[in-house]
């Protein structure tokens, strides 16, 4: 959805930076798509950004803004000995293409910080991450760093985790997943859950990670309660690998808009 975009001082440098916003327009009186929303979001994470830092390299519609700017900083000579930990072969493949020195944890294993979308925020800024299929190469890049920088558009705010009807994704290894997935469903019973395998194209293949898993999207019709107990309950299930739900982790949530850019801060 487009909508109108007023001049407001907090986002005013991100949407110049992102050539949205002519430093000469006083009253910008431009129609930004959503996409647009989600560029100046990550242009003002990348405002964290600087020289010598370890930067963990999120993915999505969202991050893949920032790993742009920062890869076209580093080419101006504004940033200066980065070193990227991307957090999936597509992040790999655009940091690469954009100049970013890259490594890994097994070489870096403290991370300065990390910048990345969210599908799901709630009010104490837990997240839901995973719906493009990244969420264990996420969670242990961005659990290894100091600072987490979460990049959203409004419309990824919820009153609770599966707030939004969409999918809160679990990865789980491909033996017996029909088990798991029976296994994750019945573990949520109380809040309606219904337990999906995620598939892609016409012939609805299941979807493959990058880690040569499966994931089972959990669609949730009330609030599953407490986030800790639930986590913990998830992960004892023998054959999940990892869950989408990323508690206590985000340190700063930038939010874009229709007044701007709204930034959260733990």
């Amino acid at each position: 959805m487009a909508i109108p975009y007023p001049h407001f001082i907090a986002s005013e440098k991100a949407a110049m930076e992102a050539g949205l916003l002519s430093p000469s327009s006083s009253q910008p009186s431009l129609i930004l798509t959503q996409d647009d929303l989600k560029k100046i979001a990550a242009y003002k994470a990348v405002e964290y950004v600087e020289s010598g830092m370890v930067l963990g390299l999120g993915t999505g519609s969202t991050a893949k803004h920032a790993v742009a700017r920062i890869g076209e900083l580093i080419q101006q000579g504004k940033l200066k000995n980065i070193i990227g930990i991307p957090t999936s072969k597509m992040t790999h493949e655009q940091a690469l293409s954009v100049g970013i020195p890259l490594s890994d944890l097994d070489s870096y294993p403290v991370v300065d910080l990390a910048i990345d979308g969210a599908d799901e925020v709630d009010p104490y800024l837990n997240l839901v991450k995973g719906r493009g299929g990244s969420l264990l190469r996420e969670k242990m890049v961005e659990g290894a760093c100091k600072k987490f920088v979460v990049i959203v558009d409004e419309s990824k705010l919820v009153n609770h985790i599966g707030g939004s009807g969409l999918a809160v994704p679990v990865e789980v290894i491909q033996f017996c997943w029909k088990f798991t997935a029976s296994k994750l469903q019945n573990l949520f019973e109380e809040s309606g859950c219904e337990a999906k395998l995620r598939t892609f194209g016409e012939k609805k293949e299941p979807f493959v990670t990058d880690n040569k898993n499966y994931i089972i999207d959990l669609y949730f019709k009330k609030s599953i309660g407490d986030l800790k107990v639930a986590s913990d309950a998830i992960l004892n299930l023998a054959g999940v690998v990892e869950h989408g739900m990323f508690l206590d982790m985000a340190t700063t949530v930038i939010i874009a808009g229709e007044l701007g850019l709204t930034v959260k801060n733990k």
